[in-house]
């Protein structure tokens, strides 16, 4: 047995390796301009990367100006973003950690103001724009009606997740993630509440993830067999009617089948202001990614308030889950990582730059 803390052993998808099992969330900064990146992206993810993670994630990464969720949000869609992101591919390499990416596409959460300015539905005549669905149900009240998606318009955007992902190889990424969390569009498919299609998109659990399917294949035809791709679900819509835990289970395992997804990061809710999550507490979703990694047969990803790093380690000790994914802690600590593995009993590793420094 090794006498290395599991949060702290590598571990390794397909041909690439991390140095840990800590994890950077996607972490959307509402700061790009035209869906470029700048100064803020950088030093933000340099900062975790330096930190000891052994993932950093960028923040959600849209496919078109039509699929950002904020006018702030970031994309890859043009030479100059995917410039951008391979200079911050290139510093997370450099800093030890493993540059992952995370390809989205908002659909009916599209064209709202960023959460400082409330998460308002932005007009046209402000600049917003008509946000794309499977249906033309808004996301709640107030919400702008979304574009009811046509066969042809879905099999656009399924190229657009490939374009993205043929950019992001070029840039330099190691890791890819396709968002079908959080009420965002492929998550919209899934849910029955905002998936009310009579047609092959619908109906049924395997109409309703062929649109997830179909990007998976597309991702796939450009992103290389050697680097892993990870899959963000969430796992249930906290909704009566909604997506659920078992239907999360059974696409998990068609997931699992197809061999060329390598790990689901469980997540939850998202689809519907009316949900109901009984109690926001450390690790309150962890039991999803473990269910799905023994039901499944599926590697997973853990999120969800965790902390402390001896839960860390309680989760990845008791074989709940494969890796920790870690937002709100690494927001406040970018040298969380570095801070665990004193906790833990290790010497932390630092930056050359940073050794003088003493971390309580």
């Amino acid at each position: 047995m090794s006498a290395v803390p599991h949060l702290f052993q590598p571990v390794t998808f397909r041909s690439v390796t991390a140095r840990n099992r800590i994890t950077v969330s996607p972490m959307c900064q509402y700061s790009a301009e035209d869906g470029l990146g700048n100064d803020w992206h950088i030093q933000n993810l340099g900062a975790k990367a330096a930190g000891g993670a052994g993932i950093v994630f960028t923040e959600a990464t849209h496919v078109s100006a039509i699929g950002r969720i904020t006018p702030g949000c970031l994309g890859l869609w043009n030479d100059a973003q995917e410039a951008f992101l391979a200079r911050l591919a290139a510093l997370i390499s450099r800093l030890g950690a493993v540059p992952a990416i995370q390809i989205a596409h908002a659909g009916r959460k599209a064209s709202v103001t960023p959460p400082w300015e409330g998460n308002k539905p932005i007009p046209h005549t402000a600049g917003g724009w008509t946000p794309l669905a499977p249906s033309a149900i808004p996301f709640g009240e107030g919400y702008t009606i979304p574009e009811a998606l046509r066969p042809g318009q879905i099999a656009e955007i399924v190229g657009q997740f490939a374009a993205t992902a043929r950019m992001a190889r070029r840039a330099g990424f190691k890791i890819a993630e396709i968002h079908a969390a959080h009420g965002y569009l492929l998550h919209s498919f899934l849910s029955p509440l905002a998936n009310h299609r009579d047609d092959s998109y619908g109906g049924d659990l395997a109409g309703r993830s062929r649109a997830l399917m179909e990007v998976i294949d597309a991702v796939r035809s450009e992103w290389p067999a050697e680097l892993p791709l990870f899959v963000r679900l969430s796992c249930t819509d906290w909704v009566e009617g909604g997506f659920t835990i078992e239907e999360a289970v059974t696409l998990a395992k068609r997931l699992k089948a197809r061999g060329d997804v390598d790990l689901i990061d469980c997540s939850s809710g998202g689809a519907s202001p009316a949900q109901r999550i009984p109690s926001l507490h450390p690790g309150y979703q962890v039991p999803f990614a473990e269910r799905i990694r023994h039901e499944a047969g599926i590697a997973t990803g853990a999120v969800g308030l965790i902390r402390d790093p001896f839960h860390a380690e309680e989760i990845l000790g008791n074989g709940r889950a494969d890796l920790v994914f870690l937002a709100r802690a690494l927001l406040a600590d970018p040298a969380w990582p570095q801070r665990a593995a004193r906790s833990l009993g290790l010497t932390p590793e630092l930056p050359p730059q940073y050794q003088r420094a003493h971390l309580p």
